[in-house]
């Protein structure tokens, strides 16, 4: 208001001076006073940019919720990964799962594979005395006889067999499956030696003398663990163990005596 008063008396006095010099350019004056007096004095604010508004609080609300969704977009990417390499391991695992029962139910069908059979067919019991310490030396000798009825399968007998002889959980003696091959369709006859000392103790032999007389019979346990490696044409499998366990009844345990075999029987397993 005291810029539009100031340029009125400001005009005013200019004028009168024109007034004075040339009457005619007092109605030009007059009209650029009455243009400036219908405009008012423009006041320009600063530039703003209208088409980015300031954002609402929702709009900060979202923003701060993607930056906390990056992490768990990143935790969720890991995830898929893990589960991608587990999916893949497991595939794997089964694919070849697969692939060996295949093979070996392919080699079942073409070799048609049957168990060996084994059987003690005679035991001589060549030393078997009692010190006063109740230590007792004995020394069998086993005939055992082994049959391979397969076709196209061999059977290697390897080195680190052990064999050993057994009276109510006491070791009698000890001695090893000799080391040959036995080929397809075979039988072999094969002598064994075990020999060896032990503490038998007092009520362990009292008990060993009462059955002799008693029942006239003595019931023996002989364990074997051979390893042999199986030959399927000309392939070589890896060496396993082969586990055997016999239940044996003589008439007596005395070395001036013939033994009489009873009765006897076999258990047969693998162990990988």
């Amino acid at each position: 208001m005291n810029e539009a008063k100031s340029s009125l008396e400001t005009h005013e006095a200019f004028s009168r001076q024109t007034s004075l010099h040339n009457p005619s350019s007092l109605h030009a004056v007059d009209f650029i006073l009455g243009l400036e007096m219908a405009e008012p004095h423009r006041i320009h604010p600063a530039a703003v940019d209208v088409e980015s508004p300031l954002p609402s609080p929702s709009q900060a609300a979202k923003s701060g919720e993607n930056d906390q969704q990056q992490p768990k977009s990143s935790r969720r990417r890991r995830r898929s990964r893990c589960c991608r390499c587990l999916c893949c391991t497991a595939l794997t695992l089964v694919v070849l799962i697969i692939a060996i029962g295949a093979t070996v139910g392919i080699l079942y069908l073409v070799f048609r594979p049957k168990i060996p059979k084994y059987s003690v067919d005679r035991l001589t019991l060549s030393n078997f005395t009692v010190d006063d310490d109740t230590t007792i030396s004995a020394t069998f000798n086993l005939t055992v006889t082994a049959r391979n009825p397969n076709r196209r399968i061999g059977i290697y007998y390897g080195h680190g067999s052990h064999l050993s002889a057994w009276y109510n959980g006491t070791r009698l003696c000890t001695g090893a499956f000799p080391v040959f091959y036995q080929g397809h369709r075979n039988t072999t006859v094969v002598s064994l030696l075990l020999a060896g000392e032990t503490q038998l103790g007092s009520g362990l032999l009292q008990e060993l003398q009462q059955q002799q007389q008693q029942t006239g019979t003595v019931l023996l346990d002989f364990r074997g663990s051979v390893p042999v490696r199986v030959k399927l044409g000309r392939l070589k499998l890896p060496k396993v163990s082969f586990k055997v366990r016999c239940n044996i009844v003589v008439n007596s345990l005395s070395s001036s005596n013939s033994i009489s075999l009873r009765s006897s029987h076999c258990k047969f397993k693998l162990k990988l």
